[in-house]
């Protein structure tokens, strides 16, 4: 097992994961207004959803991973995706604001919040298409289809320590959430997808020529 691609699934889960749009919004608004409960179970609901779409793409798509054709065709569209993301995170980085205040509202209701929230965004499978689907394609390749769901995990450990990360911020560590440190991460998060992106669309461009 390749500890550095373990890492590097990690890194991009939690990029992922970063970008400061509907979900985070709803998780800062919760965290600040209830506490570090409100803030994570917003953001479980939402990897409950993201879980879902992966299941999806995993047993969809697990028999065509070995396809030239089909992995080509990931690279490039999960570049794509990915370059997107980033490029948008980046732009709306400025757009970023806070609310402070207190307010009373169920833990379930936070829940379903998240979930709803992801479960519907019309861009959700398309995302996870195109970005999980290139990262099984890449895993497939390199190690086979034995360690897909290693690897998976790892992504999904991504996720789950962003919105840990979110909870503690909005409750613990309020004093350094503010709106600076929410654009740079916003900033950063966006140029790691590109990173990320470009990896991806080069091993699909590679494949193509070669």
């Amino acid at each position: 097992m390749n500890i550095s691609i373990l890492i590097s699934y990690i890194i991009l889960g939690f990029t992922l994961a970063a970008p400061i749009g509907p979900v985070n919004s709803a998780r800062l608004d919760k965290g600040l207004k209830n506490g570090f409960w409100h803030a994570w179970i917003v953001g479980a609901g939402s990897m409950i959803a993201d879980a879902c779409f992966m299941l999806m793409v995993y047993l969809g798509m697990i028999h065509f991973l070995e396809i030239p054709i089909v992995q080509i065709f990931l690279w490039l569209f999960g570049g794509f995706i990915l370059i997107y993301s980033g490029v948008e995170s980046i732009a709306k980085a400025n757009a970023v604001t806070l609310t402070y205040g207190r307010g009373r509202e169920s833990l379930f209701k936070c829940f379903i919040t998240g979930f709803v929230m992801s479960i519907t965004s019309p861009l959700s499978i398309l995302f996870w298409l195109g970005i999980y689907g290139s990262v099984l394609a890449k895993t497939a390749q390199t190690n086979g289809t034995g360690s897909l769901l290693i690897y998976s995990s790892m992504i999904f450990l991504g996720l789950t320590l962003w919105d840990i990360l979110v909870a503690a911020m909005t409750s613990g560590f309020r004093r350094v959430l503010n709106v600076k440190s929410l654009i740079s991460i916003s900033i950063f998060s966006g140029v790691s997808l590109i990173g990320f992106g470009l990896y991806f669309g080069y091993l699909g461009l590679k494949a193509l020529l070669g």
